[in-house]
């Protein structure tokens, strides 16, 4: 009652094995990707004026508009402007619809380590499903949760953030002839 067939066991060590090899990838080496001298210069740019801009309103004018998770929204929007991650579609929504879960998971849950788990969980699907799957806005969700935040957290720093990210990636990535930002709003 309890052994198997050896073409069973057999067939179960096939799966296993074909799952494991997965984790090997397909490719020999990592893409390298080098973008003309100019584009560097103007990411560079659109890192600075962007950050910059949220960080001067955030502590000069001590607006909340700062977030970490928009350090690394920052990368795609300047650095790799035609990834569909980086749209303004991806960008906005993205931050509000995790902010807004993060919110309502703290809301309802308080701090707990499974509420943090669950905001970022549920923000991956809720992008997933709306397609405006943007990956620095799990850390908005989870950020939502870990400092209690309230629902202003939505607007501001959240929603305000993203959006001036996308102006600043207006001005600045379409100043070069190689790029043009964005490649659909929605």
């Amino acid at each position: 009652m309890g052994t198997e067939t050896p073409v069973l066991a057999k067939g179960k060590l096939e799966i296993v094995s074909k799952y494991f090899r997965k984790m090997k990838g397909s490719k020999r080496t990592a893409p390298l990707y080098a973008p003309p001298g100019l584009d560097i210069l103007l990411s560079w740019l659109g890192a600075f004026l962007g950050i910059g801009t949220v960080a001067v309103l955030s502590l000069v004018y001590k607006m909340p508009l700062i977030v970490p998770s928009l350090g690394a929204s920052a990368v795609l929007v300047y650095g790799i402007p035609d990834a569909p991650l980086a749209q303004p579609r991806n960008v906005i929504l993205g931050h509000t619809i995790s902010a807004s879960i993060g919110v309502i998971c703290y809301t309802f849950f308080g701090l707990v380590w499974w509420s943090a788990a669950l905001a970022t969980a549920m923000a991956i699907g809720a992008m997933l499903v709306t397609k405006t799957t943007h990956p620095p806005a799990g850390a908005t969700a989870l950020i939502a949760v870990l400092t209690k935040a309230s629902p202003i957290y939505i607007l501001t720093p959240v929603g305000a953030g993203a959006a001036i990210l996308v102006l600043v990636g207006l001005l600045t990535n379409n100043l070069s002839p190689n790029r043009s930002y964005p490649k659909y709003w929605f």
